[in-house]
């Protein structure tokens, strides 16, 4: 599932290639991929809109059109394709298609159907679902120990798990909580509640680190993140746990583990993230 890096990267190639367009014609061939309109209420909406920028929060993109917010969440394996009009190109599981000005077209593929597109007006797109709901961006200075200490301080959970909400902090998924935990030295099944000042502040500290790094190399590549032909995200090289089972640590060559948490695929170095 793309996270915050490769949702990131994603969102600036669409503001690359979107930027100033205007929708002409809208395609839906499933309709369940709608949450806000009937089909054809959306089509009407967006029709001779023109797409003025392509923002982010957490895993969303935000695509700001003249009227409404177009929120749109790749979930597992969720794409976007900028074609030429005339292009065949990827069909076989495209399920939106936005005729842009120009002869364009942005086709949106998703294999496993479970990507979402929600359309608001611009005035209310922050209160409604799925928005409303979201914690902070990493980067956000506004997320202190004592933030983290009031949502945190009596979660009977995994931190693993807590890391994997996005209440408080969003865009965090496996990949990178699994970093995270392994450069904040804590075990990923270490219950919430028996963190500490250091840990949280280890927690911010090491969050915004992994993220920016991920970022400035364009995310991690996996089996259903493609951003743009040609460009792979090379966050995949600096792994140093995740996807590392049996592998020695890069720190004290300990064997690498690999545990579910529930039910996520989760790895860890034995001796650097001791329980307490």
């Amino acid at each position: 599932m793309p996270e915050l890096p490769e949702v990131e990267t994603v969102r600036k190639i669409l503001l690359k290639n979107l930027k100033g367009r205007t929708i002409t014609d809208c395609l839906i061939f499933w309709n369940k991929i709608i949450k806000t309109d009937n089909p054809e209420a959306f089509r009407e909406k967006v029709i001779g809109q023109t797409i003025n920028d392509v923002e982010r929060m957490g895993k969303h993109l935000l695509i700001i059109l003249d009227d409404y917010v177009l929120i749109s969440h790749l979930r597992m394996e969720g794409k976007y394709y900028f074609n030429q009009k005339d292009n065949d190109g990827e069909w076989k599981h495209i399920m939106v298609v936005f005729e842009l000005d120009g002869e364009m077209q942005l086709r949106y593929h998703d294999t496993r159907k479970f990507g979402t597109m929600h359309l608001y007006d611009k005035v209310n797109y922050l209160t409604n679902p799925p928005l409303n709901k979201l914690g902070l961006e990493p980067f956000d200075q506004n997320i202190t120990v004592a933030y983290l200490k009031k949502h945190w301080a009596n979660k009977n959970q995994p931190i693993k798990t807590t890391l994997l909400e996005q209440n408080v902090i969003v865009g965090i998924g496996n990949i990178y909580a699994n970093e995270i935990l392994f450069a904040s030295k804590l075990h990923p099944g270490e219950k919430t509640k028996n963190l500490d000042d250091q840990d949280y502040q280890n927690i911010i500290d090491n969050t915004r680190a992994v993220l920016a790094q991920a970022i400035a190399a364009g995310g991690t590549t996996i089996s259903t993140y493609h951003p743009e032909p040609g460009i792979d995200g090379k966050f995949v090289n600096e792994l140093q746990v995740h996807g590392q089972a049996k592998k020695a640590c890069p720190l004290c060559a300990t064997t690498i583990l690999k545990i579910f948490i529930n039910g996520r695929g989760t790895y860890y170095c034995p001796h650097c993230q001791k329980l307490k």
